[in-house]
């Protein structure tokens, strides 16, 4: 059968003007193979650190276990590198604080400003300003996400806050982007029936259909007209946009977990113990915005470094993440609670590379052509220092990086990751962030 061509930008259509995304499929390029799909970027931040000794990797270069913070990234250890002595060198220079450097400097490497907007977060004697200098993400989007419906997007969970200390994504100097904290007004941006009128789709929402329901005809004529492994694409897509709306549609009911059903009221974004459950929204509609071909480049951010941090109520925690990572490191029960959170946050990047690799593309999955890069704001809480930063990087990146790798530097300088990036999102530059602290693509 001669299968059909479709559009990069082909939408399956229903009554009322309903439609919904495809993802990138074979059909969309001139030919299936890995290297005609496009490369995506996400950038992941989670704060205070890490416990260095349990996060290091055993073993050689390219045969290593992972320590018990990732272990959760042991099934994708092929796709990940996990880098040691990176220092976030930029941060030694310019005002700020060490939870503000760190937050602001990670994907710009750029010197914040200088102001009396934000008191310093651990010595309100000082202030500072906004960040200083255009976000790697945004750079990418200006280069690589401009033939999607969005160049970016910016998912939070209970960021909350809107300060210096709560952005890692800025346009330019002092023009930080917020990040959605709501799933639900995020699908809404996202996902709800593209084109239709909002109050057509609010009347079909109390009626209780699904937006799919409207488009099965469209789908049908449709998949008579792939290959088998487009329709197996399709197919999977349909099935998470269903369950997103199942899990949206009866908020009682996230991620598996029950609470008390409120079917009227979605569940509170900002809650404390809501987290788990609106990171998993979060990051399903993550990982379809990319399936979809929808954005190419998204951050998502967990909370903040200030006013204490997250509770991890639901690992059993009963005190907040921040005053745990200035506890003493002799403390064997703080030390293990750390160690839990930074092995829950490494379960939730599983859980995004599991939705990508789930999806097939070309010769490889969505996850080979993606690039995830997970970076924190400090190395270790009690310290405070930017040296040996905790950065992980996991997925292809479309066969530009040599994965399943330990990295070991010596003081290499993160400006030359954000460069080394770039190039292999095939976007090369000599310098990112500020210069003076860049030498070039990092090694290796």
């Amino acid at each position: 059968m001669k299968h059909q061509k479709l559009s990069r930008r082909a939408l399956l259509r229903g009554l009322g003007g309903i439609s919904i995304g495809l993802p990138f499929l074979g059909a969309m390029s001139d030919s299936a193979r890995a290297g005609t799909f496009p490369k995506r970027f996400v950038a992941l931040f989670s704060g205070f650190g890490t416990v260095k000794e349990d996060w290091i990797p055993k073993g050689t270069e390219t045969d290593f276990t992972m320590g018990p913070i990732l272990a959760p990234l042991e099934p994708y250890k092929k796709r990940v590198m996990v880098f040691e002595g990176v220092d976030y060198e930029s941060t030694n220079h310019g005002p700020g604080d060490p939870h503000q450097l760190g937050i602001a400097h990670a994907l710009t490497g750029m010197e914040l400003q200088e102001g009396t907007l934000f008191p310093y977060v651990c010595s309100p004697g000082k202030s500072v300003g906004w960040g200083g200098g255009i976000s790697l993400d945004q750079f990418l989007a200006d280069q690589i996400g401009q033939t999607t419906k969005f160049p970016s997007l910016e998912f939070g969970v209970q960021v909350q806050y809107a300060d210096v200390s709560a952005r890692i994504c800025y346009r330019g100097p002092a023009q930080p982007v917020p990040p959605e904290d709501n799933p639900y007004q995020a699908y809404q941006r996202i996902f709800s029936e593209l084109g239709a009128d909002p109050v057509e789709v609010a009347r079909l929402r109390a009626e209780r259909k699904t937006v799919l329901d409207f488009v099965a005809d469209d789908y049908s004529r449709l998949s008579s007209r792939l290959g088998a492994s487009d329709r197996q694409k399709v197919d999977a897509h349909l099935q998470a946009i269903r369950d997103i709306e199942k899990r949206l549609d009866t908020p009682g009911i996230v991620a598996g977990v029950c609470n008390a059903p409120d079917l009227g009221t979605p569940v509170p974004p900002l809650e404390n113990d809501n987290f788990p459950q609106i990171s998993k929204c979060q990051l399903d509609l993550l990982a379809m915005s990319l399936i979809c071909d929808l954005t190419r480049v998204a951050t998502v951010q967990f909370a903040t470094v200030q006013q204490g941090g997250r509770v991890f109520s639901w690992l059993g925690h009963n005190e907040g993440h921040h005053s745990l990572s200035h506890s003493s490191p002799g403390d064997p029960v703080r030390r293990q609670q750390l160690v839990e959170i930074g092995n829950w946050y490494a379960s939730q990047i599983a859980y995004l590379c599991q939705i990508l690799d789930s999806v097939p593309e070309g010769d490889g999955t969505v996850l080979d052509n993606t690039m995830i890069y997970w970076c924190s704001d400090i190395s270790i809480g009690q310290q405070h220092t930017h040296t040996d930063m905790p950065l992980v990087l996991v997925g292809g990146g479309g066969g530009a990086l040599r994965t399943g790798r330990h990295l070991k530097y010596q003081g290499a300088w993160h400006n030359d990751l954000l460069i080394a990036m770039s190039h292999a999102m095939g976007v090369p530059v000599a310098t990112f962030g500020n210069p003076a602290y860049c030498k070039g693509p990092l090694a290796g």
